[in-house]
């Protein structure tokens, strides 16, 4: 099978020749359509607006609001703080499935540069209290706007479908923890009804017009934690009568790559990153710590198992080799977690039944490999009895800037969590049709 740079630049290429670059917006539902064409400025003046105020996990304030008011008004039940700034939406009407749909709120510590005028200039603070740069690099916005968007048109369209809709904002999907965290909060126990079916959509960075949704493995497994290195300070001019915890986090971040080039079946797929890497201030003071910050994606859990008992020795023997004290030797802190993402073959083949009624068939491109990426959106479901789930990509990239990075042999025009990661207007308006016409699918027997 092809990897994913030469797939997706084939596609590319190959839409560049035919000049066929077009988004869709029109179904066959006349009323569908009437509530996009509509509701489309009200959207998109919404989506500048998060864009603009943009909240890292667990501190969706402002968005959550926005979010509940908005269901509120659509005469959704609705339950707030669920997992800390979760939100979820009830709508029953009358009898049949139960279906979910999520969107996280949450946005990136990335300084943007897509020169956007609705885009954010402003600090914001992390958990840590530091002040960080902030943008929606990931098209959390959007995928707040497509659910508020896909909630109006199903309330619209009450009368052809029959059951209960839930609507779930979801904080701190960026972290890992977010889906976990509204299941630790009891959501199910707080009156959310246990979903048949979960759906969900996410942005990607291919053309406006496209959309990815396949069955299997679509997207890796993953782990975020935090390895702290202690060591003794001291003065930078005396190096010998301290213990440098930088020199032992350099010496970790070189030895973690051997677990993946030396440990890992060559044919399994997994990744360790060194995201950040923080320690001291002075340029003449050795300091006491160092923070590493880690992510792992893996497929199957022998090499997640693997990848952890590995780093735990590594920093282990990193601090023997230094002679440090048992008390001194470094600690490891799990934080969030995924399992891969693996979409229902029965549910995705309905949904893509329904979807040729807004995009041609090969306009879905769904036999991409699986990707490194990570969800929690199937955290939500994964610990019920009926784990039923399918997870879309959709496309937003500008039509012209994927011309132009295909003829200069790029796979995308950007990535996400890059700070040039825009999502095109056009996009607003498809990913609520996508998204209502699927739901309207998986409603029905």
């Amino acid at each position: 099978m092809k990897n994913n740079k030469t797939f997706f630049l084939s596609i590319l290429l190959l839409l560049l020749i035919e000049n066929v670059i077009v988004a869709q917006s029109n179904t066959s539902n006349p009323e569908l359509n009437k509530v996009v064409d509509t509701d489309t400025k009200r959207w998109i003046d919404m989506f500048k607006d998060i864009h603009a105020n943009p909240e890292l996990g667990f501190m969706e304030v402002r968005t959550a609001a926005i979010v509940a008011k908005e269901l509120k008004a659509l005469g959704f039940e609705v339950k707030t703080g669920i997992g800390k700034t979760g939100v979820v939406g009830i709508l029953k009407n009358g009898i049949g499935p139960v279906v979910m749909y999520r969107a996280d709120m949450d946005c990136n510590s990335v300084q943007e540069t897509t020169g956007v005028a609705y885009a954010n200039n402003k600090l914001v603070k992390n958990r840590a209290g530091e002040d960080v740069p902030a943008m929606h690099a990931c098209g959390h916005d959007a995928h707040t706007i497509w659910m508020l968007g896909i909630a109006k048109a199903m309330v619209a369209l009450k009368k052809s479908w029959s059951g209960t809709l839930v609507m779930v904002g979801q904080p701190a999907e960026e972290l890992g923890e977010g889906a976990e965290a509204m299941i630790n909060d009891k959501m199910y126990e707080k009156g959310v009804p246990v979903p048949d079916y979960l759906f969900g959509m996410h942005t990607a960075p291919f053309p406006v017009g496209y959309i990815s949704n396949g069955s299997g493995k679509r997207m890796a497994g993953m782990d975020v934690l935090d390895v702290t290195f202690y060591g003794i300070g001291g003065h930078g001019s005396s190096p010998q009568v301290a213990k440098d915890p930088i020199l032992m986090g350099a010496a970790a971040v070189i030895e973690y790559q051997a677990i993946i080039s030396r440990a890992i079946d060559p044919q399994n797929a997994a990744v360790i990153t060194v995201g950040s890497f923080q320690s001291g201030i002075d340029n003449n003071v050795i300091p006491g710590s160092a923070l590493l910050k880690l992510n792992l994606r893996w497929f199957n859990e022998q090499d997640r198992i693997l990848m952890l008992n590995g780093i735990k020795r590594i920093n282990e023997s990193i601090a023997f080799a230094y002679d440090l004290p048992k008390e001194l030797y470094p600690t490891l802190t799990m934080k969030g977690m995924a399992y891969p993402l693996v979409n229902n073959e029965v549910m995705v083949d309905k949904v893509n039944k329904a979807l040729e009624a807004v995009i041609a068939p090969d306009k879905n491109i769904k036999n991409i490999p699986a990707v490194m990426g990570s969800e929690d959106f199937h955290h939500l479901v994964i610990h019920n009895p009926k784990p039923v789930y399918d997870y879309m990509l959709v496309g937003v990239a500008n039509k012209e800037a994927s011309e132009k990075a295909a003829k200069e042999g790029k796979m995308f025009p950007f990535f996400n969590h890059n700070s040039n990661f825009e999502v095109d207007l056009s996009s607003i308006p498809l990913g609520v049709t996508l998204g209502t016409t699927a739901l309207l699918e998986i409603f029905k027997k």
